[in-house]
């Protein structure tokens, strides 16, 4: 059986995904094959403008561990579900929509998630202690009993049976300890996991890590571009069907949600990094494995803003301030990519044009990160 969370001061802050810069000429630029920029019976405003990417060879040499992402212009966001009374699908793509032009001008991206032990060795040499090592404090949380001021984290519990899903927390539980080296709490750890995603990050672990190792983290602009890997408005980083070949194309929950995960991809909760195949620019799990956090402010009227300026976008970092109305007081940065945990049944944000948010103090163990460097 699940648990809710044992600290209810904490509650606002579970935010569970149910998840400009300056202007370059892009007026020489190259089409990459794509997909069919609209599928048969979709409306026009679902239509997608060609990808085109950036010509030129790209720099050398090339970092550690990461790929060329050429940048170029492309259509952003998500087109809304063939069926209009799938309600997963449609709060899947309420706030990643209109379609609206971008252009990003090319960058290096982490070919995986960073792992654990790319984490431990940034722990190692700087003695970084992450948030959820951290015991809470009684001036940032003034109601809460001093019994449960407690380092911890959020870990995915599921029930033992059927539940109606209406209300996330049948299947959360806030728990004491529970960090990146025990991402479900004491009796855990990631010895022998050294290749799996670091998880129970917040955002100020992600940026600190990203500063010490040179780099950053990707825009919300950026993460898309080189998920849809020069695809046009493709639903998947590898293409439109969710399966190729009757084989999986990413660690996402099969089975009913949130009691039974079958394995059927081979993976029961987080993988590996790269176990399954890379998109066509050599970034592996894109889509499922763990979200992954992005530079930019969660509004869900943002794209609305930018289509309305009727231009290009040009390397857009986000708005200027947060707002989630679901949650006003809370501060939300965009997540990406998607999880193990989700299905079509519940959380379709597998899909490349999907959005995810999060409040930055608080990790969850299907949360992770990677890193962008500027050429």
């Amino acid at each position: 059986m699940s648990r809710l969370p044992a600290r209810p001061w904490v509650l606002p802050a579970l935010i569970i995904v149910i998840a400009g810069g300056a202007g370059i000429a892009f007026s020489v630029m190259r089409a990459r094959p794509s997909t069919p920029a609209a599928v048969p019976g979709m409306p026009a405003s679902d239509e997608f403008s060609a990808t085109v990417e950036k010509p030129g060879p790209r720099p050398e040499p090339a970092p550690e561990g990461m790929v060329w992402i050429p940048g170029g212009e492309f259509s952003m966001g998500a087109r809304s579900p063939m069926n209009a009374n799938d309600l997963v699908g449609m709060q899947a793509t309420t706030d990643s929509r209109p379609i609206h032009r971008v252009a990003v001008d090319g960058f290096w991206m982490d070919a995986t998630e960073v792992t654990n032990e790319q984490f431990a060795r940034f722990v190692e040499a700087t003695r970084y202690v992450t948030v959820a090592e951290r015991t809470p404090s009684a001036a940032d949380y003034p109601t809460a009993p001093p019994e449960n001021l407690k380092p911890g984290s959020v870990v995915f519990a599921p029930p033992d049976h059927e539940v109606p899903l209406d209300n996330h927390f049948q299947w959360w539980a806030w728990v004491d300890n529970a960090n990146w080296r025990h991402p479900g709490g004491s009796g855990t750890s990631i010895e022998g996991r050294e290749k799996f995603p670091v998880v129970q990050i917040a955002y100020e672990d992600a940026q600190a890590y990203a500063a010490w190792a040179g780099k950053r983290l990707p825009t919300e602009a950026e993460w898309e571009f080189a998920a849809r890997g020069g695809l046009t408005g493709a639903l998947y980083p590898w293409g439109n069907n969710l399966r190729e070949n009757d084989r999986w194309m990413a660690n996402i929950h099969q089975g009913h949600f949130p009691n039974i995960d079958t394995g059927a991809d081979a993976y029961v909760g987080v993988a590996p990094v790269a176990q399954f195949p890379a998109n066509a620019y050599g970034l592996h799990d894109v889509g499922g494995n763990v979200w992954e956090w992005t530079s930019d402010w969660y509004r869900p009227d943002y794209y609305t803003t930018l289509a309305a300026g009727g231009a290009v976008a040009r390397n857009p970092q986000g708005p200027a301030t947060p707002f989630d109305p679901s949650e006003p007081s809370e501060k939300k940065r965009v997540q990406r990519g998607g999880s193990f945990l989700c299905t079509d049944q519940y959380c379709s944000r597998y899909m490349v044009g999907t959005r995810g948010k999060g409040e930055g103090t608080t990790g969850t163990n299907h949360l992770g990160f990677r890193c962008v460097r500027n050429p």
